[in-house]
């Protein structure tokens, strides 16, 4: 305590230069602490169930025949069919369990409550128990609630859907919950903090699997081991290593696979089928769930980490020249203390004890910084994404932030605490006296920390003009889409217990009510949202194009509506739009293509009138249009081959709606939920928005590293050139008699003025040089999340060599020009 209060009065003895201390270290732990939040949320955290290192993830890799139906839980090669599920499930292997799910969209009603859109996942009966979770309230399911394929109309509730839109209220229990147009049964509620398994989306009801059917009328992908789908884990028994278990899995999965899947492989080459034969399981850790976004996220986020690592290694630095110089001022003080009996290890833990205090400051105010961040990061990112997640510090970050608080007082505090109290200090003083405190020791090492400085911040300007420059190039992306004026949402009356019948009149009435709101130009529909990461391939056989079983034959798809390349400004390079006559279920099938279609499938330059079919029918739909390549699913994605139909002449389900419109893009985002409500109050709109701002959310994770990578960069200059001053400013204190003797000597204002600015440019030089190098290597590391530029470009490396060497001489212009005005008398008489 008597060191605690000692050091309280030192640090504010000297007040602005401690609040200047102490938010430097707020800026550079609290930017930490929020990417780490991050970091921890979708990398680290495991999920909260009972011993989640005991669960795997399963992935079955390499060729199939058939239908693939992934989503957000993981990529296409980890999804099995229901059958094999249900044949893994019941061998007898290393796991205690093996459970599967799959993701879907809800329509959720409650009596006396409006409609609501969401999330659900459809579960076995084994997904609770093999999470190892108990309800809340009621009962969650077991084994015996989705034995029977259509028979088992239950439902459990997300803790979070409870409490936010039912009021947490127990009586929920055994009452109706209308889902997707039937009624279902409320079982129980799940238990507090869990969302299930895939990270980024947040259901609000868990399904049986066997009810995916039910709900989804139509569907018939029960008993076909051709349709792939569910997406499994499994939990080890008590001892069990994944290796054991991937042995024990694959000796199940290899026989099933040869006796009853391999036969069903016709028209396939006997490579392909080799390669199905040879297909393994693989299995990995699956204490994190199921999700893409841990793949996706890992390269930004340990990108980020490390950019801010970059700026408290710079804010610390500053931290530890200012108690250096405190420390030489200090110097008569410890000689003092020593020679009165005081130990060396004493003045050390005094040393020390204000260093880790300025840090713990630091570390409180960071926890404002850390939160100010976390809101700026949700408010860049699309509402769907930032709705996913809990961006706020959590408790983890919390520890995160007192541990690097406590470890960064100790690392800037050390070196002052070593220098300031070394054994010959009296000595030292009795032959320097006179002289102001400081040995040429501390001013190299001050001088090679603000060199480092200047080193970590070119290449974080190089680093953030990287993601600068690769924004700005997706920026210039020509889309091929006129997406001024739109506006765009989805409905989804198939969960609402429409028919295909009902859908289609339904779909008729809004594209007349929109057409006919004031100032609109032009409505058309979509069942894949233009931008909007969604894609649905089809394999297709074109009239000229010869194909063995190994051809790639696929092809983006989508239904749309009458005028679609019209409203949307898409150019047609020959034949027609889709009119109302073609979106007829009699009419006569028809087909438009773009250009990477007509490539790929070689339809030369007549492409009109050309026959084509999808999934291997015979060839009966006619090619009517060729249109201009356009963006399809991303911005900076490839444009796919995509061929496009009336939608009346496929199976109807969810859909897009565009609405081209004079009026400005409010008035028409506040005009579309009345046209819906007026054609049925108990439909909720969906990803409401301008057409502009899908694009823009389409790109929202290259935004978030190009704005939060160039706002580190210039605090991190910043710092540093705060580091470079306060070194320069005490390197011309400390000199002062010698300059003095200089210019009594002859010495000119310009001649002492240029010396500091010599000392600015060699270690802007030897900074620069060395942050360049640093730089080249972070962008190798970031050159995945570049678009259309290398790792490195010389533009933005030269640009930020000047920025950097104009702070730098904008830094030590004041120091020279002081010391370019020292008075050579006063100098002279100067202690």
């Amino acid at each position: 305590m008597r060191n605690l209060k000692h050091a309280l009065r030192t640090l504010f003895r000297t007040p602005f230069v401690t609040v200047v201390g102490i938010l430097s270290l707020a800026l550079g732990i609290g930017a930490n602490a929020a990417i780490y939040s991050l970091f921890n949320e979708m990398l680290l955290q495991p999920l909260p169930v009972s011993h989640p290192e005991q669960l795997v993830n399963f992935t079955g890799p390499g060729p199939r025949n058939g239908q693939t139906s992934c989503n957000s839980a993981g990529k296409c090669d980890e999804v099995f069919s229901y059958p094999m599920f249900r044949d893994l499930e019941r061998a007898k292997t290393a796991f205690s369990g093996i459970a599967g799910h799959y993701l879907f969209g809800v329509n959720l009603a409650m009596p006396g409550k409006t409609a609501i859109n969401g999330r659900g996942v459809f579960v076995s009966g084994s997904y609770f128990p093999v999470l190892g979770l108990r309800a809340a309230i009621g009962r969650l399911f077991t084994p015996n609630d989705d034995q029977t394929i259509g028979g088992h109309y239950l439902a459990v509730l997300s803790h979070a859907y409870w409490e936010s839109h039912l009021g947490a209220d127990p009586s929920v229990l055994d009452k109706q919950i209308v889902i997707n147009g039937h009624p279902m049964t409320i079982i129980g509620v799940a238990p507090k903090g869990f969302d299930g398994t895939t990270l980024g989306e947040r259901p609000y009801v868990f399904v049986p699997i066997s009810m995916r059917g039910a709900t989804n009328t139509g569907w018939t992908g029960f008993e076909d081991r051709r349709s792939y789908w569910v997406y499994l884990f499994g939990r080890l028994k008590p001892g069990a290593t994944i290796k054991q278990a991937g042995a024990s899995i694959n000796t199940i999965y290899s026989h099933v696979l040869n006796d009853l899947e391999v036969p069903l492989q016709t028209g396939v080459s006997a490579k392909s089928l080799a390669q199905f034969k040879a297909r393994k399981i693989i299995l990995a850790d699956g204490r994190r769930g199921q999700s893409n976004l841990i793949r996706s996220s890992r390269t930004p986020l340990v990108m980020l980490l490390t950019i801010t690592g970059i700026v408290l290694l710079i804010a610390c630095a500053n931290i530890a020249n200012l108690l250096l110089a405190r420390a030489a001022n200090r110097t008569m003080e410890m000689a003092v203390r020593l020679s009165l009996g005081a130990t060396r290890n004493q003045l050390i833990a005094q040393v020390l004890t204000e260093s880790v205090l300025l840090a713990a400051l630091g570390g409180v105010v960071s926890v404002l910084v850390a939160h100010w961040t976390l809101n700026g990061i949700t408010a860049m990112l699309p509402a769907q994404a930032a709705s996913g997640m809990d961006f706020r510090l959590s408790i983890p970050a919390i520890w995160f932030t007192a541990v690097v608080s406590l470890f960064t007082g100790v690392l800037f505090g050390i070196v002052p605490a070593l220098q300031s109290t070394r054994p010959d200090l009296v000595t030292e003083l009795r032959n320097n006296s006179g002289k102001l405190a400081g040995g040429r020791g501390a001013a190299r090492f001050r001088t090679s920390l603000v060199t480092a400085q200047i080193a970590l911040s070119m290449a974080l300007l190089i680093a953030a003009g990287l993601f600068i420059e690769s924004l700005r190039n997706i920026s210039r992306v020509d889309l091929g889409i006129d997406v001024e004026n739109v506006a765009t949402f989805a409905i989804s009356p198939r969960r609402s217990g429409y028919d295909s019948t009902r859908i289609a009149g339904l779909y008729a009435r809004v594209e007349d009510e929109l057409a006919a709101l004031p100032g609109a130009r032009g409505v058309t529909s979509a069942s894949i949202p233009l931008v909007g990461n969604s894609n649905w391939g089809q394999r297709v056989s074109v009239e000229g194009f010869a194909k063995d079983p190994d051809t790639d034959d696929d092809s983006s798809f989508n239904p749309v509506g009458p005028n679609y390349f019209h409203v949307l400004g898409i150019p047609l390079l020959a034949g027609r739009d889709f009119t109302v006559a073609d979106n007829n279920a009699g009419a006569m099938k028809v087909a438009i293509v773009n250009e990477a279609f007509a490539k790929k499938f070689k339809l030369g330059a007549n492409v009109v009138g050309k026959q084509m079919s999808a999934d291997n029918d015979s060839l009966n739909v006619t090619i009517v249009g060729l249109a201009k390549n356009s963006k399809y699913s991303e911005v900076k994605g490839e444009i796919p081959p995509v061929f496009v139909r009336p939608y009346r002449q496929v199976e109807l389900g969810q859909m897009y709606f565009y609405v081209r419109s004079a009026l400005p893009p409010d008035q028409v985002l506040r005009a579309i939920p009345v046209v819906i409500r007026k054609l049925d109050p108990n439909l909720p709109v969906e990803q409401l928005k301008t057409l502009p701002q899908q694009v823009r959310d389409n790109v929202a994770l290259d935004r978030m590293i190009s704005v939060l990578s160039g706002s580190f960069a210039v605090l991190a200059t910043l710092l540093a050139a705060v580091g470079l001053y306060g070194v320069l400013a005490y390197s011309v204190a400390q000199r002062t008699r010698e300059i003095g003797v200089r210019m009594a000597l002859g010495a000119s204002s310009a001649t002492v003025g240029g010396m500091v600015l010599r000392q600015v440019g060699r270690m802007t030089l030897i900074g620069g040089a060395v942050g360049i190098a640093g730089a080249i290597a972070l962008g190798r590391g970031a050159q995945s999340l570049l678009y259309e530029l290398k790792g490195w470009d010389p533009i933005v490396i030269a640009i930020a060599a000047v920025l950097l060497t104009l702070v730098a001489l904008g830094a030590g212009l004041v120091p020279a020009l002081r010391a370019s005005r020292v008075d050579p008398m006063q100098a002279l008489r100067y202690e």
